[in-house]
């Protein structure tokens, strides 16, 4: 039977897994580096506050009561060919990875980005070398063109993730 997976609004015993999850070096592999606690606080507090200022963002990911991650919808904040656009993103604390949970909960904020906000399209990057959010990226149904592929322009040059590939996904045709 599968697991339920639920996206819902951040509660303040969340923190410490939240801390948890952003320390743990082999969840944050692809990003520059893990977090310190005072970093994953204010990471939190901004996720909150964009909940509460739009409506939608970034949700924790709710597994059978417990915080395996979060999933979402996001406005990337630095300048690159393909911005402005809402990027669909997750983070699972390794515990909960490979079953699955990531899909589900993409596909429900994929769901909430179409359905209800009215997106025309979702895009999704990550670093070269990540194939596992790749993979995901690619059962979901977005779409890697390579000429789209880019240095992200937060991280050092040379940085070994700073090479990223962008993939996207139309709304789906209501006419279909």
């Amino acid at each position: 039977m599968a697991e339920a997976v639920l996206l819902r609004d951040w509660r303040d015993d969340d923190l410490e897994s939240f801390v948890q999850m952003n320390a743990d070096p082999e969840v944050m592999a692809f990003f520059e580096r893990p977090l310190s606690r005072e970093e994953s606080a204010a990471m939190l507090g901004r996720i909150r506050q964009a909940l509460r200022d739009r409506g939608w963002g970034l949700w924790a990911v709710d597994v059978d009561g417990r915080l395996a991650g979060f999933t979402g919808l996001a406005q990337p904040t630095f300048s690159s060919p393909f911005t402005p656009c809402v990027e669909i993103g997750w983070r699972l604390r390794r515990e909960f990875w490979g079953r699955g949970l990531a899909f589900q909960a993409a596909r429900q904020a994929e769901a909430y980005a179409f359905k209800t906000l009215g997106l025309p399209e979702l895009v999704s990057f990550t670093a070269v070398i990540n194939q596992r959010s790749r993979r995901l990226m690619e059962r979901l149904g977005f779409v890697r063109d390579p000429k789209d592929d880019f240095l992200h322009p937060r991280l050092p040059a040379g940085h070994p993730i700073q090479p990223h590939v962008l993939y996207r996904k139309q709304a789906p045709n209501p006419g279909a």
